[in-house]
């Protein structure tokens, strides 16, 4: 192909893409002349054939005639994209728009966030801490003794002698005290790890939120009492907490507690199991050995802990009766709780 055919390609191809209507008719064209097989391409590829003589003016021209093409069609296809999206004038603006559904919130996520707020409200803020922990914040500084049964294997994940997933969320309230001097309020929400096997009411991996308040004035079990009252009250509904006489290592004296069953308000039914009232947390004041792990005087310091399962309160609030049913993502059940 001669320097003049060259040139009358080109007018040929630049008229046929000013002719062009639509991106269809754009994309074709551009398929033809510079597209992997297009001409151009194919005359690039034929440059071995011109006598060298003939090659760098020949080589120039091919590649003016490609990039007039390829300008050309980058024009023609915005003025082709501008023209179909000037399709959609007629448009109602004052209609309300389609809003895209969103997700909601998983009944755990729901639950702490909950907690969250009551807790904000009563001067509490939020501590977090690492899954794995060593043994003195899980077991020692919260005077578990090592014959305890929990530091068995077939109780706890140990990683190593020094390492393991933590079995509560206390771990949090060790690290609070040992950075910080009192007085302390948080809350302490997280996962929590133990060998147990899985079934409609237990689970190796659950969650927890447990609480501390110490100061350096009297705090007292009435104090405790008092805060759990009003997050009953404002998590369940109307109703009452009552304390029973239990053992915790890390506390004394050590209370369970119960909340009244906000579906019966106290008659009995299935869900507390005729009783009127349902186990949800353990609690007491701190002891005072607690205290001495940290670094602090237990002369000069009181305060009580709390600690309850999120699983549990999620069950009883939204009527759940497996907690397998919690982490199976089935988004029919979701949907139910949201």
């Amino acid at each position: 192909m001669t320097l003049a055919e060259l040139e009358e390609g080109k007018k040929i191809s630049l008229a046929e893409i000013a002719a062009a209507e639509g991106a269809d008719a754009v994309e074709a064209l551009r398929v033809k002349y510079v597209g992997r097989n297009g001409s151009i391409p194919a005359l690039i590829k034929a440059m071995k054939d011109v006598p060298k003589e003939e090659r760098p003016a020949f080589g120039k021209a091919v590649q003016a005639w490609k990039k007039e093409v390829e300008d050309a069609l980058a024009a023609k296809g915005a003025g082709a994209s501008k023209a179909a999206s000037g399709k959609v004038e007629n448009v109602d603006v004052t209609r309300p728009g389609i809003w895209p559904e969103l997700g909601a919130a998983h009944p755990i996520s729901k639950v702490i966030a909950e907690s969250a707020r009551i807790f904000s409200r009563l001067g509490f803020t939020v501590a977090d801490g690492p899954d794995i922990e060593n043994p003195f914040n899980n077991f020692t500084a919260l005077n578990t003794p090592p014959h305890h049964p929990s530091q068995d294997r077939s109780d706890t994940f140990w990683l190593a002698a020094d390492a393991l997933l933590r079995t509560q969320t206390s771990p949090v309230q060790i690290r609070t005290m040992m950075q910080n001097k009192p007085p302390v309020r948080v809350i302490c929400p997280g996962r929590t790890y133990r060998r147990d096997t899985t079934d409609a009411t237990h689970s190796a991996n659950f969650h927890q939120i447990e609480g501390l308040y110490v100061d350096v004035k009297p705090v007292s079990l009435a104090d405790l009492k008092s805060v759990l009252s009003y997050f009953a009250k404002e998590m369940m509904g109307d109703g009452g907490v009552r304390f029973r006489p239990h053992f915790f290592p890390f506390t004394e004296p050590s209370v369970e507690v119960d909340f009244r069953c906000h579906v019966c308000k106290g008659a009995g039914c299935k869900v507390c199991k005729q009783s009127g009232w349902i186990e949800i947390a353990g609690a007491g004041m701190v002891d005072p050995r607690v205290f001495g792990h940290v670094g602090w005087n237990p002369e000069e310091v009181s305060g009580y802990a709390f600690g309850f399962g999120v699983e549990r309160i999620a069950m009883i609030k939204y009527g759940i009766p497996d907690i397998r049913w919690l982490y199976e993502n089935d988004l029919r059940f979701l949907a139910q709780t949201a």
